[in-house]
């Protein structure tokens, strides 16, 4: 059975969609407390802040998330976290690799309340929830896999450096943002590549770029 009081949290940038699941949570476990994220670096702020968490709904969508990379991250810094991934794309193959990525459930934004409701209290029992798709879409090939398996070595400060050279700053950029030397930026950068097996930054980007949703 569900916790007295669980704590949920919902990541997802558009207000209007924590709003829709935030009531669907609210009408299925009124004492729940629920934990709100807009970005892919708030959500791991409020997932090391909660760390007994019951569940995560998040979307693929957000900023700092490139596609299924904060998913692979999450499941490897706290896989006793169970996750829902809630997304405007339906195809089957992503939502096969949302599940093959360590993802308990998948809800698309198009279901109905009762849905959703029905995908969580699943997942909260300890289940999965898929929609029908899910049946027909492609695993995961085996270089995505590979590569999802070294971005859950990363540390989170190492990810949102990977995240951050993924949207072209500098190292500059990097260490005026993270609030660190330019020194330990370049640190990271070597862990990085080391961890990805990436002989530069350029390769390190393209490696995480097959973990978007539409990799190229």
């Amino acid at each position: 059975m569900h916790a007295a009081t669980p704590t949920i949290l919902v990541a997802d940038d558009h207000p209007l969609f924590r709003e829709a699941l935030k009531g669907a949570v609210a009408k299925l476990l009124p004492a729940a407390r629920l934990v709100e994220s807009d970005s892919a670096d708030a959500l791991f702020t409020s997932a090391e802040a909660w760390p007994d968490a019951d569940l995560l709904l998040m979307d693929l969508n957000m900023p700092g998330a490139h596609g299924f990379s904060a998913l692979v991250h999450l499941r490897g810094i706290q896989p006793q976290l169970p996750i829902i991934v809630v997304s405007a794309r339906e195809e089957a193959s992503v939502v096969r690799r949302a599940l093959d990525h360590g993802a308990a459930g998948f809800i698309p934004k198009s279901s109905d309340p009762a849905t959703i409701r029905a995908a969580i209290s699943a997942v909260l029992d300890g289940g999965q929830w898929m929609p029908p798709q899910a049946e027909t879409g492609d695993g995961l090939a085996p270089e995505e896999a590979s590569i999802a398996a070294r971005i859950r070595e990363l540390t989170p400060q190492q990810f949102r450096v990977l995240g951050m050279l993924g949207s072209g700053l500098l190292n500059k950029q990097i260490a005026h943002a993270l609030g660190v030397s330019e020194a330990t930026v370049k640190a990271h950068m070597t862990a990085i590549m080391r961890k990805l097996g990436a002989n530069n930054r350029t390769q390190a980007v393209l490696m995480a770029g097959k973990l978007s949703v539409d990799p190229t």
